[in-house]
């Protein structure tokens, strides 16, 4: 019988690594996600004003309400923009969490061609034991019988 992996804790490590790489990439997409939802939100909330600010002067509108549209528009145009700079960080996170993840998945990998190349070779090992004792016992089977004869 072949000895265990010795390697294992650390491959084991490495799985658990990746998983929580992976987890932790999950996380950071549906964050990306929820900002551009928030992003998008805010663009058609901004259209939707524009349009109303847009009536109002076809129908004409005072200097005041003139003033209050606009303003509100600059407050959604700064909120837009924060929220556009926003999006653009959680988009860098996101490809640092999937840069971290695949890095995580070829440690595994690495990990696991030691693994496997470990197994075969014990049990090729396990393999020529068998065939020697299978030898023996036929040479002895053999030598048994010839003898007898």
């Amino acid at each position: 019988m072949s000895k265990g992996f010795p390697l294992q804790p650390l491959l084991d490590l490495a799985h658990t690594r990746m998983d929580d790489a992976a987890r932790r990439l999950g996380e950071l997409v549906a964050s990306e996600a929820e900002g551009q939802r928030k992003l998008e939100m805010l663009q058609n909330y901004r259209d939707e004003y524009h349009e109303r600010f847009l009536q109002a002067v076809a129908n004409g509108i005072s200097a005041d309400a003139w003033r209050n549209f606009s303003a509100f528009i600059d407050k959604i145009d700064e909120a837009i923009a924060v929220q556009q700079r926003a999006v653009e960080s959680s988009r860098l996170r996101t490809r640092q969490g999937q840069q971290q993840w695949m890095e995580q998945r070829n440690r595994v990998k690495a990990i696991d061609t030691l693994s496997q190349r470990h197994q075969a070779a014990g049990l090729r090992l396990e393999a020529r034991r068998e065939q020697k004792l299978a030898d023996e016992h036929a040479a002895r089977q053999f030598t048994k019988r010839h003898s007898e004869h």
